[in-house]
């Protein structure tokens, strides 16, 4: 992998990574651009004990333009994007609306292919290692940010999950607090240390491979299950077979196999409502999101903690999505229609070939 690091035109850091050594990036970025200008604040809500993030920019961010202007394709034929090359392998910018910035953290863009109509799926291995090393890398580089607490790297897909770029990208949130979310697994991480003496991943992990009904995929490394008590229809956790805290402690082993397991996934992901309408017409590609869960750099034993990715999808059946209304959005309490066992089952059958 080759990294190159420049600016854009306003001063946000563009990075290039590149799966050739002898890629030259030495593209300007000519646009007329301003200097990004943020809002960005976070608020301490006293009641239930978490941070929201106040950002009224990002109310004039680019809205689903149409395909020959989007701003994650390469340069070309006249037509400036956020990427000033004609073409590229990965790259990742700083988001120029950001949610986080400044003193309250930082967001950046991964634009995982030049293809605009492509989707991680379409990746091949190679591809899937490079967004996995910019990952890799931009975990290292932010946590080393001040004030930084957590790094997130994550996927939206979809416009049913409220994307409004199109092309195939991701996005890092360094985070200047540890979320609420992980907050809740810290803390029966600590629990369930105290009751048994043992690490609650690893029993979690252990007792899915000895159950056997919802395991989805098991490599030599990885191993691809729907959790016993899944929130969402379909809903797929990916663990390393070897607990590591981040990204950065995954071996070379777990780094070559991971593409194989995840491309996989996601292919039977756009395969579990894909029957057709007998007319040639294929069901549209199911909407997700991809989240990698990492060690916060500083709250609990981060040895304790267990790297993961959890995958879901808000589409319950063909043509039906599940909606979070009165229990899930005012209590947090979900009710899945999908029993995880027939989900499991379901991504078993649409297996590749």
């Amino acid at each position: 992998m080759k990294k190159t690091t420049t600016r854009l035109a306003d001063g946000r850091e563009l990075i290039y990574y590149d799966l050739r050594d002898d890629v030259v990036r030495d593209e300007r970025d000519p646009r007329p651009l301003a200097p990004v200008a943020t809002t960005s604040e976070i608020r301490h809500d006293r009641l239930l004990g978490d941070s929201v993030a106040i950002a009224s920019h990002r109310q004039a961010r680019t809205y689903h333009p149409p395909a020959d202007e989007c701003p994650l394709c390469p340069s070309r034929h006249g037509r400036r994007s956020e990427i000033p090359a004609p073409d590229y392998d990965v790259a990742v910018f700083e988001n120029r609306f950001p949610s986080l910035a400044g003193d309250h953290g930082r967001c950046e863009v991964v634009c995982f292919t030049p293809d605009h109509d492509a989707s991680f799926a379409d990746l091949t291995e190679e591809q899937a290692g490079l967004v996995l090393d910019a990952w890799t890398d931009r975990t290292a580089e932010l946590s080393q940010l001040p004030g930084v607490e957590q790094v997130f790297c994550f996927e939206n897909r979809g416009e049913e999950i409220g994307v409004t770029l199109g092309h195939p990208h991701g996005q890092i949130y360094a985070y200047p607090f540890v979320t609420p979310r992980t907050e809740r697994m810290l803390g029966s991480l600590a629990t369930h240390r105290e009751a048994t003496g043992r690490n609650l991943f690893d029993d979690t992990v252990a007792d899915e491979l000895a159950d056997g009904r919802r395991i989805v995929l098991a490599g030599e490394h990885w191993v691809a299950f729907v959790p016993y008590a899944a929130h969402w229809p379909y809903e797929v956790h990916l663990y390393p077979r070897r607990r590591v805290p981040d990204l950065l402690a995954l071996d070379d082993a777990a780094r070559t196999e991971f593409p194989q397991i995840y491309l996989e996934v996601l292919r039977r992901f756009d395969r579990i409502f894909d029957e057709g309408d007998g007319q040639g017409e294929r069901t549209p590609r199911t909407p997700y999101i991809a989240a990698w869960h990492q060690a916060p750099l500083r709250a609990g034993r981060r040895e304790d903690f267990a790297l993961h990715l959890e995958l879901f999808t808000i589409r319950r059946t063909s043509g039906k999505l599940k909606f979070l209304a009165g229990s899930e959005s005012g209590m947090n309490v979900f009710i899945n229609d999908v029993p995880p066992e027939a989900a499991a089952e379901r991504l078993r059958e649409v297996a590749s070939e």
